[in-house]
């Protein structure tokens, strides 16, 4: 990030003419936080919904608040369900989805559970008792609840910005025969070319300017490194320059004073680093171009990241372990969080290293020399397989096991195909997106002989972020690779560098066009070094409803999911599997997670603290971005 974008990314949102930064085409970044007009905010919270400010200015204590405020919400569903009511049919689900989360927020056993009180909070505040309140109450808490009294009051405004949606049957629901056609597809026509709008501003790594300019950045490294033209297809080539020091990046891009200094405390508290030349090949020389900004996010870590684990590199194992992996390991080297599946980690290493890896608490060093288990660890994990065939799936990860020899994968693949029960064993590898070269004839022999259609199948699950990784080499890697039968499948982890409108969208298009099946959405994990990553699950879930929904189903085929440490991944797209019950005072949503055994075993729920929308929108305002396009993120709950 710039330092301009930086410094903007402390300074609060104040729109210039409305107070309700969702509606406005621009945010102005030039007020402190500490001269933000909070009255302005706390007058159009009250404007919101002004039944339930008089509700609560006349409440005469806290639990007589929550008395009217149930009152006032039975009230209102009761009256959404009436005939004498002029609201559209889909903004009555809008007012009982809002009443249902308003409720949750309300209850004490809620905020016995989250040690919060969003009411009493409400409350103070509608009596003019700001000072007794504890804590510091923000914007983004002002603004979840604004957009939650509109939509209990029906009044999102969802559908258009400057009214109310109403009862009413469009014109091509009118029509018959062609004329209908006609007027659904001018609606058709509309969407689509929007759609198209968007994806222009995330260029993929195969249009004919990008593979120009990557093709100098390739001569460039090439000469930096003294190598030929046949040294850059050649993986073991690659690994032996694998970077691992600021000067050859300051050597061959430009980087921001921020990212020149986040590398080098790294490097000096000895955190993980390492790019290869090739992935270093898909930036773009100059910060002002920017279309790699992904690209650099996998790689250079922010200086939050690096403080957080310069200041716990001792106890990295137990800080960062965000999903309980010591806790679901039942051997050394694996994992299990299901019936059926487990995770083997023979290889502890990878040829660069991801900033937010779910595992940078295991890993020492990139392409760390003691990063193979010892054989007869490996035999003792694959000898607890065999003992417990109710195990059909194993996902070989680490690390990366791709970086391990031809025949030190060759002997794995033997050990594992020999257990009866197993029918899948999956490689997960991002080597098709950073080292596409290592896809060798001879890796895919070795791959593609325990692949056995009909008894046992061999799948390669990777992780593409964005479509500026998508080039000419991962292309022909996953063509070779398809060419045995074996599928490829991706697993992108939703973050702040590829979540603008379309973003995901296009990555899953381009994704599809070079073989590769879109697998996995990850919410990004809850931990706390990678926080300035993070993106909240509204937003997720807004991208699965309203942008991926516009493709085609083969194009959105991945699955939404938030992994419950210790128990393993929830499916966002499932009401069942999660519900909001409280808003802390930074604007930030608690959600309550129920476990996959939902209905089948009754496993305790797992609360999480969600980053708040608010400062989403701020760093994306900060961005550049109309924060307009955005404004349906507050009814995603």
């Amino acid at each position: 990030m710039s330092e301009q974008k930086k410094e903007a990314r402390h300074v609060q949102t104040l729109p210039s003419k409305i107070i309700d930064d969702i509606f406005t085409d621009s945010i102005e970044m030039v007020k402190p936080r500490f001269e933000v007009n909070y009255d302005a905010y706390l007058q159009r919270l009250w404007e919101s919904n002004p039944d339930i400010h008089r509700r609560l200015k006349r409440a005469r204590s806290l639990e007589s608040a929550r008395d009217t405020m149930y009152a006032y919400l039975e009230k209102a569903e009761r009256e959404v369900f009436s005939l004498d009511n002029d609201f559209h049919i889909l903004e009555k689900a809008t007012v009982r989805e809002c009443i249902r989360v308003f409720k949750s927020i309300l209850g004490p056993v809620n905020e016995y559970r989250t040690k919060m009180s969003a009411l009493d909070i409400l409350w103070k505040l509608a009596q003019g008792r700001r000072k007794e309140l504890k804590q510091e109450v923000s914007v983004g808490f002002l603004m979840e609840f604004i957009n939650l009294f509109r939509g209990v009051a029906g009044k999102s405004n969802i559908y258009f910005e400057s009214q109310e949606a109403r009862k009413g049957i469009p014109d091509f629901l009118r029509l018959e025969g062609r004329k209908a056609a006609e007027a659904r597809t001018e609606i058709l026509d509309d969407l689509g070319l929007s759609v198209q709008k968007y994806f222009k501003k995330y260029p993929s790594g195969l249009e004919p300017d990008v593979i120009k300019w990557r093709k100098e950045n390739q001569e460039r490294i090439l000469n930096y490194f003294k190598g030929g033209p046949d040294d850059w297809n050649d993986y073991k080539w690659q690994i032996r320059h694998v970077i691992r020091e600021v000067k050859p990046l300051q050597d061959l891009i430009e980087l921001s004073a921020e990212q020149e200094a986040a590398i080098t405390k790294a490097l000096k508290n000895h955190i993980p680093f390492g790019i290869t030349p090739y992935y270093l090949s898909l930036m773009d020389r100059e910060l002002a171009i920017g279309y790699d900004h992904a690209v650099r996010a996998q790689v250079i870590p922010p200086p939050e990241y690096v403080e957080v684990m310069a200041a716990n590199r001792r106890e990295r194992g137990v800080v960062f372990d965000f999903m309980g992996e010591h806790d679901t390991s039942p051997v050394d080297l694996v994992t299990r969080r299901y019936p059926g599946i487990a995770i083997l980690k023979p290889f502890n290493t990878c040829s660069q290293i991801c900033v937010y890896c779910q595992r940078n608490w295991e890993i020492d060093e990139v392409l760390d020399p003691h990063a193979m288990s010892h054989k007869k660890t490996i035999m003792k994990a694959v000898d607890w397989l065999r003992e417990h065939p109710a195990i059909g799936d194993v996902l070989v990860t680490g690390g990366d096991p791709c970086i391990m020899k031809d025949e030190q994968i060759e002997w794995l693949l033997e050990a594992l195909a020999g257990i009866e029960s197993i029918y899948r064993i999956r490689i997960g590898t991002r080597t098709p997106v950073v080292l596409p070269m290592r896809w060798s004839q001879e890796l895919i022999r070795i791959l593609s002989r325990f692949h056995k259609p009909g008894i046992r199948e061999v799948a390669i699950v990777t992780h593409f972020e964005h479509s500026y990784e998508i080039t000419p080499d991962s292309r022909d890697a996953v063509h070779r690779i398809k060419r045995t039968g074996m599928g490829v499948y991706n697993q992108e982890v939703f973050t702040i560098e590829n979540s603008r409108r379309f973003e995901s969208a296009k990555l899953r298009r381009d994704l599809r066009l070079i073989g590769v099946d879109p697998y996995y959405i990850f919410n990004m994990k809850g931990k706390e070094e990678t926080r300035r990553y993070m993106v909240p699950i509204a937003r997720i879930l807004q991208e699965r409803k309203e942008e991926a929904r516009l493709l085609p189903g083969l194009d959105r085929t991945d699955e939404p999911v938030f992994n419950v440490p210790k128990l393993g991944k929830n499916h966002l797209r499932s009401w069942q599997d999660h519900r909001m019950v409280m808003v802390l005072p930074d604007g930030a949503r608690v959600y309550e997670f129920h476990p996959w055994e939902k209905n089948i075993q009754p496993i305790p729920p797992y609360n999480y603290i969600d980053v708040p929308i608010y400062d989403y929108l701020e760093e994306l305002a900060a961005r550049g971005e109309n924060i307009r396009d955005y404004r349906t993120i507050w009814f995603y709950y």
